[in-house]
């Protein structure tokens, strides 16, 4: 197995792309913190991935406060021993123009979107540094951090954001043997925020289907697993062929 005796935290890991990632990396062997702000969602998961003979415990963790992300990432160590992966995947959108968003909610999901992966990155490389491990941390952006959209103004703000920060990240731990790298999904799976997934949600890419979690789960475990050893601050795109696409040419 990929990742035998090697711990991950995955944030938002309670549904969707989250749960997807978390499982696949238990059954490739990594114990997994499951972070989640909803209580029964992230323990469901955790205990899923137990049933099936894996290890995980859910975390309750909200992500917008750095005293939780300061909290959970200690107790992961408590449980596990250590932090070998983390999956920046939590992110909430406002689907608003500049003109109807407040500035609570900009700075809202500007909090859990940008600032959680920076902090959560901050504490867990940390880590990594203290106890010499040699890391795979990957951030999960956008399409919508490439292209204007006529909505969701703090979101693509925050997923541009994400792009930059990622290689700047992946800059400052390179000489301590930790690689950052990011995924750039296309409505993958349940919109942000949603719960259930419409598989006849219109989407225009080359391969002709909606995205699954499963699409970007794989794309992650690459990017965390010695076969991406090579690849560091780097942005995968997980989208279809979306962005191929020039609008106006289709």
């Amino acid at each position: 197995m990929k990742f035998a005796n090697q711990v991950a935290i995955v944030t938002g890991a309670g549904r969707n792309i989250g749960e997807e990632i978390a499982k696949k990396l238990a059954l490739e062997g990594a114990a997994v913190a499951v972070f989640d702000l909803d209580k029964a969602r992230g323990e469901k998961v955790a205990a899923d991935i137990v049933a099936s003979g894996g290890r995980a415990q859910g975390f309750v963790c909200d992500v917008s406060g750095e005293d939780d992300i300061a909290r959970c990432v200690a107790e992961t160590v408590a449980a596990f021993g250590r932090i070998d992966m983390l999956v920046n995947n939590a992110a909430i959108s406002d689907n608003k123009t500049m003109f109807d968003i407040t500035t609570a909610e900009w700075n809202k999901v500007l909090a859990v979107t940008l600032t959680a992966p920076f902090l959560l990155t901050k504490y867990v490389a940390k880590h990594m540094i203290d106890k010499k491990i040699a890391g795979r941390i990957v951030n999960v952006s956008s399409t919508s951090g490439y292209y204007g959209r006529d909505r969701a103004t703090a979101y693509t703000a925050a997923k541009g954001g994400i792009v930059n920060l990622t290689r700047s990240q992946a800059i400052q731990v390179a000489a301590h043997k930790i690689r950052v790298n990011a995924v750039v999904p296309n409505k993958i799976g349940s919109p942000v925020g949603k719960e259930e997934f419409d598989p006849t949600r219109p989407v225009v890419n080359l391969v002709g289907r909606p995205g699954v979690p499963e699409d970007l789960a794989n794309a992650a475990l690459f990017l965390l697993s010695e076969e991406s050893s090579f690849i560091v601050g780097a942005a995968l795109f997980v989208d279809g062929g979306c962005s191929t696409i020039m609008p106006g040419n289709s």
